[in-house]
């Protein structure tokens, strides 16, 4: 009969699954120490590697052995022995004063203190440290600071060469090693990619070097971050110039760590234009390839008074835009920028007319959007406004569905399933991910180009078999499994029926293409509901805003592309009927202002 009782020892067999995968993936990429510990920790008795992994899989390097009782390991004191022989754990750490209070309760604090805390009893842990910190700087021992203490705390030396392993592991130090138990659980299934030696996150070790480093300067960012959100400080311009000299020495042709170290380049001159120093954002923006960079930069020129620098990038933006969030963004500062530097819009005419045209265009469209005012009675209990609307729209011949993103987000997902799981190099680097690594990278659609086209190419199809079959194949096949375009908690077959009975196969077409062109800018902002009227095989979009609710650019966005191609779209703005007229008339003036 086969055993169902879960084993006890599962995330150690889980680590010894990923350090198997290393040493297949990672053989060449390994020092000799990285070498050396995947050799002895498979010598190590089971409860030593047992213990060890637990602790590697916890928070933080010190642990108290009173606190490390496992019925599969028993004594961990006795467990520890082996890792302390080989080095890997300190059974006589010395603990600073922070430590100690990191690791200790109220009460025993209390009791190694009791002189020094007498008369300050009720006060908070941290009111303690600063009380405690000067008198003692020194580290010690844990049975030096607790006297009475009948168990010993260990530090685990090697656990930076873990972290280090974990990185290469997953590509990246968000993941961590529970990944494994949520997938034996079944709480997330991935799909399983078929990966290529090309498809290793790090290529050369100084690749793992390089993103240690990108993710140490991070940090520091954070540090500023948190500056701008407290009040500025005269030491942030220092800290500005030594991190990018940090960035600067980072050098690197690996194509998706270079995208890393663009993408913080751009949030360091967002931290500085939090900080109001401008002249720094400007200088950042100016070597950053990240998208939006350069309409970044125009903002903070014009802030720093340069508006004459301004008016000219933004001129050249709008004559050859990167996307259209950025000629979108453009549009909006020229008039203004032409304003404070006295030039007519009329002499700087010079940009090329199909520019022009396409702005234009986009303007048109956005007013060209039908729009309506839905007056309803205020719901009793709290609601958002478009379950209101559509409990007020739905008909049983007509039925409504609140998807905003989710539903084209989940057709286009469906239909071009193989194209996002595609094991490219930099796409897939271990197999608990949800999508690939550069699912925002600028090329992320021309990489797989070919292949998405042929998956688009389905919906030319006269019969309308080709694309539905795909569709309703990958979502029985692939159900529940990680995506970053299928919202499964959504998807229900009655859905999924409806939109392939009633939107157009040439629509679903539009949407797919302007989605996957550029999924970071255009995989949100769809509108709020849909509508079907089955027994017509037709739809529509509705769009939900109430009362002082604007539409925001992304929306206005898609909501002018739809119309450009005749997709059947409309904004409903919603006012109670209890409301004030001045409110009322107040949302009516604001809502043509929103779209421009």
């Amino acid at each position: 009969m086969p055993n169902d009782t879960p084993d006890p020892l599962y995330y150690l067999r889980n680590f010894e699954r990923a350090l198997a995968w290393l040493a297949e993936r990672y053989a060449d990429l390994l020092d000799d120490a990285e070498r050396a510990f995947l050799d002895d920790f498979a010598r190590l008795p089971e409860a030593s590697r047992a213990l060890l992994t637990r602790m590697v899989m916890r928070k933080g390097t010190l642990f108290r052995t009173g606190r490390l009782v496992y019925r599969e390991i028993g004594c961990p004191l006795a467990a520890a022995r082996p890792l302390v022989a080989a080095g890997w754990v300190d059974a006589n750490a010395l603990l600073t004063l922070d430590e100690l209070f990191d690791l200790s309760t109220r009460v025993e604090l209390l009791a190694c203190f009791r002189g020094e805390l007498a008369g300050a009893k009720s006060a908070r842990k941290q009111e303690w440290l600063a009380l405690l910190r000067d008198s003692h700087a020194d580290a010690r021992p844990y049975s030096e600071w607790h006297a009475q203490a009948d168990e010993q705390v260990l530090r685990v030396s090697v656990a930076p060469l873990c972290e280090r392993l974990r990185l290469m592991f997953f590509g990246n130090l968000q993941q961590d090693w529970s990944e494994f138990v949520l997938a034996d659980l079944g709480v997330y299934q991935y799909e399983p990619v078929a990966f290529a030696a090309s498809s290793r996150a790090f290529q050369k070790r100084g690749d793992i070097d390089i993103y240690l480093a990108l993710h140490a300067c991070s940090d520091t960012l954070g540090e500023l971050e948190t500056l701008a959100a407290t009040g500025n400080d005269p030491t942030t311009e220092t800290l500005f110039d030594a991190l990018l000299s940090a960035v600067d020495e980072i050098s690197t042709e690996n194509a998706w760590l270079a995208m890393r170290r663009e993408k913080l380049f751009y949030r360091i001159g967002y931290c500085a234009e939090r900080h109001r120093r401008w002249d720094t954002a400007t200088a950042i923006y100016a070597r950053c390839a990240w998208p939006g960079a350069r309409h970044r930069r125009i903002r903070a020129l014009e802030l720093a008074g340069r508006v004459q620098e301004a008016l000219t990038l933004a001129l050249q933006a709008a004559s050859l835009p990167e996307s259209e969030e950025e000629s979108q963004r453009v549009a909006r500062m020229l008039p203004r920028l032409q304003r404070q530097t006295g030039v007519s819009a009329r002499s700087v005419r010079s940009a090329p007319q199909a520019s022009r045209d396409r702005r234009a265009a986009v303007s048109a469209d956005a007013h060209a959007v039908p729009r309506s005012m839905l007056t309803l009675a205020r719901p009793i209990e709290a609601a958002s406004v478009e379950y209101v609307v559509l409990d007020h729209l739905r008909e049983q011949d007509a039925p409504v569905y609140y998807v905003e993103n989710a539903l084209i987000s989940s057709l286009c997902g469906l239909l071009c399933w193989e194209p996002v799981f595609a094991a490219l190099p930099g796409a897939f680097f271990h197999p608990f991910q949800r999508g690939p690594a550069d699912l925002h990278a600028p090329d992320f659609y021309t990489k797989r180009a070919a292949m998405f086209d042929a998956c688009l190419a389905q919906l030319d199809d006269e019969t309308g078999n080709r694309y539905r079959e795909t569709i309703l194949r990958h979502f029985e096949s692939k159900a529940g499994r990680q995506s970053p375009f299928v919202f499964w908690g959504l998807m229900t077959r009655e859905l999924l029926d409806l939109a392939l009975d009633c939107l157009p196969a040439a629509h679903l077409k539009l949407f797919c293409a302007r989605l996957l062109r550029d999924v970071r800018a255009n995989r949100s902002g769809l509108p709020d509901l849909i509508r079907f009227w089955p027994r017509e095989r037709r739809y529509e979009l509705i769009e939900v805003k109430g009362p002082g609710d604007r539409l925001q650019d992304n929306q206005v966005r898609w909501l002018a592309y739809c119309v450009q191609h005749g997709i059947p779209v409309r904004v409903l703005d919603v006012r109670w009927a209890d409301s004030v007229d001045g409110e009322s008339d107040d949302n009516m003036a604001r809502a043509p202002e929103a779209i421009a």
